[in-house]
């Protein structure tokens, strides 16, 4: 792979000359490629279960709980289980971000996080369920996208994930600024000039310029500040790229604490591939598998945020674990966690895409299950009666093709592959009508 001088230059002012030639060596290389897995869907698969599903052999990645570095690329779109939601294809480097949140909220039980630049949604579903497991179900999470084609993909990704303590929206960072000390901690992965992405993507490549740079430098610096009033005193700031240079990265964290007032705060140990930056982080392909990230983590001056206590009235619902707060929006019946429906109202300036689940609508006697509800962790088993299918026809329903099911209940069933529900069809015993969202059916040749 060619390189320019000046791209070698600003990699060695960032990492040392030997670590520049390490990486420029390793950008010659295949991508990497790794999965991490949902463990509201799969939290018990082992090294050899991961090796059996993806037919090939795993390695676990050190700062991720539920990552797997593969070591062959498998067709990911003929897998039902991508589609399910059990798992996100991600960047081994990228995971590194979840491992700065989780050691960043340590100790917190309730908080409100705004996951900034979110779409596609890899450190979106990371987070999601890093807050899960140490909140339960006492948090928000807010991701945004600006780019409201990229808002729609962060939109199902979310969806397909099935938390529904996720909002989804799609606003310009300067819109936050009206929640001010809302958000306990921001996780900021800005738009960057991309060298993480170069063994992925040549025209990253082709674009890298120190022009480039400076403007991606100068743009990050603008979503920073028109952020910053939304996080709370003594909120976190989780400030991360996917390029190596000095500019976009350290030079930024300075610049955020000379100019907002912050304070760069360390991670303690890190595992063994990690560069040490002199405020931050840096993972570089050569030193770790991945493909490269940077990451820092700020304090804003300042007392934390109390957490707050319950405010709003919540029941029972036959289709759901554990209380929520009943919504309408039009016909659908849309089901809040009691964490989302407390804020739902400030959360309403954002026009949010998403917010808390949709269970149904009700037609007559009947309520006709949304979709998303299928995907949704909070659905109750017994709620609907399933099916498990093979791959074949998982697939088959995933193209949305016809299914026969002639040994299932009639009416409503969810569909299931290998324990993980893949969606809804209406049995009516000589074939059935799939709820399956045409958006989502895979459009590739199953055969």
């Amino acid at each position: 792979m060619e390189v320019s001088e000046a791209f070698v230059r600003y990699l060695a002012d960032a990492v040392g000359e030997e670590g520049a030639k390490t990486v420029v060596s390793a950008l010659s290389l295949p991508a990497s490629v790794s999965v991490r897995l949902n463990p509201a869907k799969l939290g018990n698969w082992d090294k050899d279960k991961v090796a059996a599903h993806f037919g090939c052999a795993a390695r676990k990645i050190a700062w991720s709980p539920e990552g797997w570095l593969l070591d062959e690329r498998p067709v990911f779109t003929l897998d039902p289980l991508l589609h399910g939601g059990a798992y996100y294809v991600q960047d081994s480097s990228a995971m590194f971000v979840g491992e700065a949140f989780r050691r960043a909220i340590r100790g917190r039980r309730s908080l409100r996080v705004l996951d900034l630049c979110a779409a596609p949604g890899g450190k979106t579903t990371d987070l999601a369920a890093s807050l899960r497991a140490a909140c339960g179900d006492d948090f928000v999470l807010v991701a945004n996208e600006v780019m409201k084609q990229r808002a729609t993909v962060l939109a199902g990704n979310v969806a397909l994930w099935g938390d529904p303590n996720v909002v989804v929206t799609s606003v310009d960072p300067k819109a936050f600024a009206s929640l001010e000390g809302f958000f306990d901690v921001i996780v900021a992965d800005v738009p960057c000039s991309g060298e993480g992405m170069f063994r992925k993507d040549e025209e990253a490549l082709r674009q890298w310029s120190e022009d480039n740079v400076a403007l991606c430098e100068a743009r990050q610096r603008r979503i920073l500040a028109d952020v910053w009033p939304a996080l709370s005193d003594g909120g976190l700031l989780v400030y991360s790229t996917c390029t190596f240079n000095r500019r976009e990265n350290d030079g930024n964290v300075r610049w955020m604490e000379e100019t907002l007032g912050a304070e760069a705060v360390g991670l303690g140990d890190v595992p063994e591939g990690v560069y040490r930056t002199e405020l931050g982080y840096s993972l570089l392909p050569g030193m770790v598998p991945g493909e490269g990230q940077y990451c820092a983590v700020l304090r804003k001056g300042g007392e934390a945020r109390p957490e707050a206590g319950k405010q709003v009235r919540t029941s029972k619902h036959p289709m759901l674990t554990g209380e929520v707060v009943m919504r309408k929006a039009g016909d659908l019946d849309v089901a809040m966690p009691e964490a989302v429906a407390a804020v739902a109202g400030k959360l309403s300036v954002l026009r949010p895409i998403s917010m808390g689940v949709a269970v149904g609508t009700v037609k007559g006697r009947d309520l006709v299950p949304d979709p998303d509800l299928a995907l949704c962790i909070r659905l109750s088993q017994e709620a609907i009666p399933s099916a498990e299918v093979d791959k074949e026809k998982a697939l088959a329903f995933l193209h949305r093709d016809t299914l026969l099911l002639p040994d299932s209940p009639k009416g409503y069933l969810k569909i299931c592959h290998e324990g993980v529900p893949l969606g809804f069809v209406k049995n009516l015993g000589n074939r059935t009508n799939s709820l399956m969202p045409v958006h989502r059916r895979i459009r590739m040749d199953i055969k």
